[in-house]
């Protein structure tokens, strides 16, 4: 991953964990239920007083209309990669109890879940792994064409055991995965780190990739999407990576991974780019590919460059492939909540979404008091929660309540719908979920004062003030 701008992120936090109020029971019809979270963490994903839909309330100067005869994409879900160092840390460094509590908050729904239903893998090692190594090593000027060497053990101490807790926590659970290299006898460089492809690997690298994907399914492990490489211009020199330019990867996915999994039946979808938002000709350039662009089902985006606004541009140029924001890590580059929490709400949460993100991802789940384990790449990034290596414990870091405040309230498939952008500063988006027409608000304050506005739906208008530096996420009735 790569960090050369947006140092965004916050100090910190360990405070007692209160039991949730049941979601997702019958509301009154004039009735909006609410949770906030604030940047003096007074509050964090706490219940708050209902307000009442009011059919006399006039529209303050700030006000948000949210209109569900709008529809836009459809939401596959929230959550973060169980990379190595995640998978290791839950498996090896917390007791079954600890385990079993933290796999059902981050997966599970009901009254303690957060309702992940996303998540990424990755193919091989990271920067986030206790070794760098593929599926198939071998002494540099060793080859093996046939893959007759390819196995996943690596992953059967850690990653698969916790995969499939999650699993089993939330069966609707997708899996996504990158390489962060091909097997180093594939490449230039006979090495993991750093350099490209060779062309005369493009058919066995596919083949192994294919391999990957079977080999999880066999253990249980269903893999919905690939993508090639992750961050495809990035070429890091203490940990795995490849260059692979729009070139390359539409050589790679039309003339030889697209046409081998349409071959073998395979529904597992290719996803282009998974990488920043300040490169919008690099998936452009592939899906303007007439060959490449019918095996791909729609493109990825990191965070660490560039703005969010990239993805309409790609959505608007071919709306027919799907969006996706596939990482995005916090770290103590960016220590002050009241900067941290809006910047996350505004680009990842809400501007990802507003932008036709399917589904959000952060980077690493779970990483230890000391921002690992990791081996090169980020020395102080965050997860999701941090576990502690002595004991287990668990901290609930920014990145757990900022997405807390679209998975715990959107459900897989729930579509987006309309609501103002932005009304005095604050962000907002609004979503319907399929089950039960329960409408979703998530309103973000990164002002420095107090925000009084009113929300409406229909001829119906509730007041609400939210504090400076704060997001609400409202729910309330609707129509199934």
């Amino acid at each position: 991953m790569t960090f050369n701008i947006l140092r965004h992120r916050l100090a910190p936090c360990a405070l007692l964990w209160a039991a949730w109020a049941s979601i997702g029971a019958a509301q009154a019809a004039d009735t909006a239920s609410s949770w906030q979270t604030r940047a003096d963490r007074t509050r964090l994903l706490a219940r708050e007083p209902d307000s009442q839909f009011k059919a006399g309330q006039k529209a303050l100067p700030l006000h948000i209309e949210v209109d569900a005869g709008q529809r836009f994409q459809t939401m596959e879900g929230f959550g973060a990669a169980i990379s190595d160092a995640s998978a290791w840390l839950i498996q090896q460094r917390m007791s079954e109890p600890q385990r079993r509590a933290l796999l059902a908050e981050l997966f599970g729904r009901g009254p303690a879940g957060i309702g992940f239903d996303l998540s990424r893998l990755t193919i091989g090692g990271s920067d986030f792994s206790r070794s760098h190594y593929s599926y198939l090593d071998l002494p540099p000027g060793q080859t093996d064409m046939s893959l007759a060497g390819f196995s996943i053990e690596p992953n059967r101490a850690d990653v698969l055991p916790v995969v499939k807790a999650a699993l089993a926590v939330n069966p609707q659970l997708q899996l996504m995965a990158s390489p962060w290299s091909a097997p180093g006898w594939m490449k230039q460089t006979d090495s993991l780190i750093k350099g490209r492809l060779k062309p005369e690997m493009y058919g066995v690298f596919s083949e192994y990739l294919v391999r990957y994907v079977d080999a999880f399914a066999a253990e249980g492990v269903p893999i919905f999407a690939l993508t090639v490489q992750n961050e495809p211009h990035h070429e890091p020199d203490d940990y795995p990576g490849m260059l692979v330019d729009p070139a390359e990867r539409a050589a790679l996915v039309g003339q030889h991974l697209g046409p081998l999994l349409a071959q073998r039946g395979m529904k597992t979808q290719l996803i282009e780019w998974d990488h920043n938002w300040d490169e919008v000709k690099s998936p452009l350039a592939v899906l303007a590919d007439p060959v490449a662009r019918r095996y791909v089902s729609g493109v990825g985006w990191h965070c660490y460059a560039g703005d969010v606004q990239a993805q309409t541009v790609v959505h608007e140029a071919h709306p027919d492939k799907d969006t996706w924001f596939t990482e995005c890590s916090g770290g103590e580059w960016a220590p002050e909540w009241h900067k941290t929490l809006p910047w996350m709400m505004k680009n990842l949460v809400i501007g990802s979404t507003r932008g036709w993100a399917k589904g959000v991802l952060m980077w690493n789940l779970a990483l230890d008091e000391n921002y690992g384990p990791h081996l090169g790449g980020c020395k102080d990034c965050r997860g999701v929660v941090t576990i502690n290596s002595k004991t287990g414990a668990v901290t609930r870091n920014i990145e757990y309540y900022a997405l807390g405040h679209a998975s715990k309230f959107v459900r897989r498939g729930a579509q987006r719908i309309a609501s103002p952008a932005q009304v005095g500063g604050m962000d907002t988006v609004a979503f319907r979920n399929a089950d039960d027409g329960s409408i979703a608000l998530i309103v973000s304050n990164g002002e420095a004062h107090n925000r009084r506005f009113t929300v409406g739906s229909g001829a119906r208008r509730f007041a609400y003030t939210l504090p400076k530096h704060s997001v609400v996420t409202f729910t309330w009735a609707g129509q199934p």
